[in-house]
């Protein structure tokens, strides 16, 4: 799947600092399309609370109007996803891209705890196929970063089969990857490394 080009706008990463915005981004990004309706069914927030979201969220460009169903007015999700990048000389941006993360990492963390706690009901080849796991390993920056790039890549040998069920092969359920790349807070930044590389 083709990437966008890079968020660093802290107004426009900000829209995406709320938890039912990100539940909306989720719900398109599996379907072709969805009115405010089909929203609320799928978040249990109210119609009218879904289409203020939905509006936010294609004032900033992360979805737009799909083909119209009648009356209905679907919202679809502009395909390439979004890379959220903090610019150290773009005053908030840095800021936005942790608010944002951070919501992110609690929502997927509570999604893994959800699975966790089915455990006991999930068949031994899905349980098999599941992993929890960490790393720890010395790399630069540049190599963290090849890494980060990677990791994203990983999962477009899937690409296509959210929108074309025809793709998925018999047994295919949807999975999730969560995944992050970064420094331990605990060791410091070398007095003499810049991290100012592009």
């Amino acid at each position: 799947m083709p990437s966008t080009p890079p968020i660093s706008d802290p107004e426009r990463i900000r829209a995406l600092a709320h938890p039912v915005r990100l539940e909306l981004l989720d719900l398109l990004a599996d379907v072709e399309d969805a009115t405010a309706t089909e929203c609320a069914e799928h978040t249990g927030e109210s119609v009218a609370s879904c289409s203020f979201h939905l509006r936010q969220l294609a004032r900033y460009g992360y979805i737009t109007r799909a083909e119209s169903r009648g009356r209905e007015k679907p919202w679809r999700i502009i395909k390439g996803g979004y890379d959220l990048r903090p610019r150290q000389d773009l005053p908030g941006s840095t800021t936005a891209v942790a608010e944002v993360a951070a919501l992110h990492m609690l929502r997927e963390t509570e999604r893994v705890h959800r699975y966790l706690g089915q455990l006991d009901r999930e068949s031994s080849a899905w349980v098999k196929a599941a992993t929890v796991t960490s790393s720890s390993f010395w790399a630069t920056a540049d190599e963290a970063a090849q890494l980060s790039k990677e990791l994203r890549a990983l999962t477009e040998r899937f690409a296509g089969r959210s929108e074309d069920p025809s793709l998925r092969p018999d047994g295919a359920r949807q999975v999730r990857l969560f995944g992050t790349v970064n420094p331990d807070p605990a060791t410091q930044a070398p007095a003499h490394a810049t991290g100012d590389q592009q």
